[in-house]
């Protein structure tokens, strides 16, 4: 049986990331996704490592949209408490568009 290519807290991340910048999805593309299982004595969840290209005409402003204020935010995603949330620094690419990194730690509830 095939894993499916996101987990439901990792859909629900994405989906809960996009929706911060209100904009059209193409002008964020999904360059790589990493989720791994994680558990403490009394958590279980999920490490992601998401990496993005903003793309276009105000990519940096698209970029402030995601990050700023990003490790205060509350997400729904439904069974899932995003427990850890941080983005690297952007990383400007010689096409104008720019390169996003996020790792989170999503818990079940």
């Amino acid at each position: 049986m095939m894993k499916p290519p996101l987990s439901v807290a990792a859909a629900g991340l994405l989906r809960a990331l996009l929706a911060r910048t209100g904009v059209d999805r193409d002008r964020i593309l999904i360059c790589g996704w990493t989720s791994v299982d994680w558990q403490s004595l009394t958590f279980v969840g999920e490490r992601h490592e998401a990496v993005f290209r903003v793309t276009g005409p105000g990519a940096s402003r698209l970029v402030a949209m995601i990050v700023d204020g990003l490790e205060e935010a509350e997400f729904a995603i439904p069974g899932q408490i995003v427990a850890d949330i941080a983005a690297s620094a952007p990383v400007p690419q010689a096409d104008g568009s720019i390169l996003l990194t996020i790792e989170a730690l999503t818990v079940g509830e």
